[in-house]
């Protein structure tokens, strides 16, 4: 693989996915919501080991984190939440007419400080998002226990984890309310999408109806090929329902995932710890490939280069990454008028590498080559 034709991340399809989409649009016909969508779901449940009505699928990983947390909080309730994640995380909970409350990372695998989130704390606080940072979940006991403790509701922010394991059960099987997205690069894609799964009835039924703007049991309908023309509506709704078109190529990457994408990822980030490891002026965030299938490989660079490291590899063709610019720091959320030291200074050393299933070892290789020489100088 040549330097020009590396790609930082990119969604792996081929012909299995365009004939799953030919066969919803030439023999079903039907586009929207209907049984390709409740048959992923079902899919998902199985993959997981949960109950199927646990699994709703919707249009993105962004909405699956906004109607998680709607049926579980109310407008005005606080969220504690790390700074340190993508936009859509905050935009979630503000979009729930909620309010994120910016907390600081573990600088060791970038998962929410939740010795920092408990100082944070206050009047009103309902919930705590934690969010899997390249896909690694952190220690889930300890923020359940953290959440029992204080009385809150558990959003988990799994956008970068579908597959992976907390202590050999799939994120997802456990938990209270668990968000993923399947969008163009993530392990598995429906193209857009994602979903929320939850052992809670109440915020499931919330979350069916919230899709389909807010139309009660209208997705019972939808399986059915048919449509709510007489309905009541009691609690505010979206379009955010996922497509059959959608839930079409997810299927096929659902089956894709264990046999081919996963042990790919597991396969490339082992060889980047391999190369990496020792490296002056770099540190590798701690995780458990055993456990993870990552997202992204995210690296720490110190001592103020890691934006010349950065120069120089984009100078060869290499493609480089930058997860994430603090929410803290944003306008709408503040501006910073909160200090995040940790967050703040982390944000300033993190690149990341390119990382999917289409890469090779030789091409691995060939960046860590280029990183270590350029970081030995």
């Amino acid at each position: 693989m040549s330097s020009e034709s590396i790609r930082l991340s990119r969604s792996i399809v081929g012909q299995a996915e365009a004939e799953a989409v030919a066969r919803v649009i030439i023999d079903d016909g039907y586009l929207g919501m209907g049984r390709e969508v409740e048959a992923f779901e079902t899919e998902i449940a199985g993959f997981l080991g949960v109950p199927r009505d646990w699994v709703i699928c919707v249009s993105t990983g962004t909405a699956a984190l906004q109607l998680a947390l709607e049926a579980v909080v109310e407008p005005g309730d606080k969220v504690l939440v790390q700074s340190l994640t993508y936009l859509a995380s905050f935009q979630a909970v503000s979009g729930a007419r909620a309010v994120p409350i910016a907390c600081e990372v573990d600088p060791r695998n970038v998962t929410i400080d939740l010795d920092d989130a408990a100082g944070r704390m206050s009047a009103g606080t309902a919930a705590v998002m934690p969010v899997h940072y390249a896909s690694n979940p952190g220690d889930l006991k300890a923020i359940y226990d953290f959440a029992r403790q204080h009385g809150l509701r558990v959003v988990e922010d799994a956008a970068h984890a579908f597959g992976c394991t907390y202590q050999g059960e799939p994120i997802g099987s456990i938990g209270d309310l668990v968000c993923f997205s399947f969008d163009g690069i993530k392990n598995i894609t429906s193209g857009e999408g994602g979903a929320v799964v939850t052992r809670d009835p109440i915020a499931a039924e919330r979350i069916r109806d919230a899709r389909l703007l807010g139309v009660q049991k209208d997705t019972e309908k939808r399986y059915q090929g048919l449509r709510s023309w007489e309905f009541d509506v009691t609690r505010q709704g979206w379009r955010y329902h996922m497509s059959n078109i959608m839930a079409a190529v997810g299927r096929v990457q659902l089956r894709r995932l264990k046999p081919e994408f996963a042990p790919k990822r597991r396969e490339l980030a082992t060889l980047y710890h391999e190369r990496l490891a020792g490296t002056p002026h770099l540190t590798l965030l701690e995780t458990d490939l055993d456990e993870v299938i990552p997202h992204i490989q995210p690296v720490r660079i110190l001592d103020g280069r890691r934006d010349g490291l950065k120069a120089h590899l984009e100078g060869l063709g290499i493609p480089t990454g930058f997860h994430y610019q603090p929410n803290h720091l944003l306008r709408l959320y503040g501006g910073g008028q909160v200090a995040l030291p940790v967050t703040e200074a982390l944000s300033r050393e993190l690149v990341s590498l390119p990382l999917h299933p289409g890469l090779n070892a030789e091409t691995v290789n060939m960046i860590c080559d280029h990183a270590i020489r350029w970081l030995a100088d």
